[in-house]
């Protein structure tokens, strides 16, 4: 029982991190991302227990890093762009 939602919260952490490391400037602080990421994964791991119920713990954490890395996705910001739009014209 307590595998799931401590599994979770690391996946989700790991998750952050390498978001971290990949795309450090389109995303918000460190520590919004790395409190999205554990949250996701744990609010993934909850979604997927009330799925699948009791029993499923490989397919729950399988889940919560799915759902943990959908959340983390909607942290991205679209690329700056160096030029303004009145410069370019």
């Amino acid at each position: 029982m307590i595998l799931e939602p401590l599994g979770s919260v690391v996946l989700g952490l790991a998750l952050a991190w390498m978001a971290l490391r990949s795309l450090p400037d389109r995303l918000p602080p460190r520590r919004a991302v790395l409190t999205t990421g554990a949250l996701g994964g744990l609010f993934g791991a909850y979604l997927m227990h009330s799925v699948l119920g009791p029993g499923h713990v490989v397919a729950t954490l399988v889940g919560s890093a799915l759902i943990g890395a959908v959340t983390l996705s909607l942290l991205i910001r679209p690329r700056s762009h160096r030029l303004s739009r009145s410069a370019a014209a």
